[in-house]
């Protein structure tokens, strides 16, 4: 994902939820990245759901943010998290299952 469609992203949620920009960048990059992260490092095969929630886990943990801000911001931000996984889909077949290309 390049600089400028996160930042698209980060405007788009930032519009419709009543967060502080940086507050829903800082969300949106860290759950982001660690999707990324995930694609290039992981041996093991997730599911879509699996790999979601483990991405909203992560992003709690590593934000300090409370469990529901991250999930509305990500659950906002579903539609570029969605174009992502089907991205990853293609790129790295092998880290997801249960996906039909």
């Amino acid at each position: 994902m390049t600089e400028q469609e996160l930042n698209r992203v980060v405007q788009y949620v930032t519009a419709s939820t009543s967060y502080a920009r940086e507050m829903v960048a800082n969300i949106i990059t860290v759950g982001f990245a660690e999707l990324a992260a995930l694609a290039n490092t992981s041996t093991q095969r997730f599911e879509r759901e699996t790999l979601l929630e483990y991405v909203h886990r992560w992003t709690i943990v590593k934000t300090g943010q409370p469990e529901p801000l991250v999930r509305e911001v990500l659950g906002c931000a579903g539609r570029w998290l969605d174009e992502f996984y089907e991205q990853l889909a293609r790129e790295h077949p092998e880290l997801l299952k249960g996906h039909e290309n």
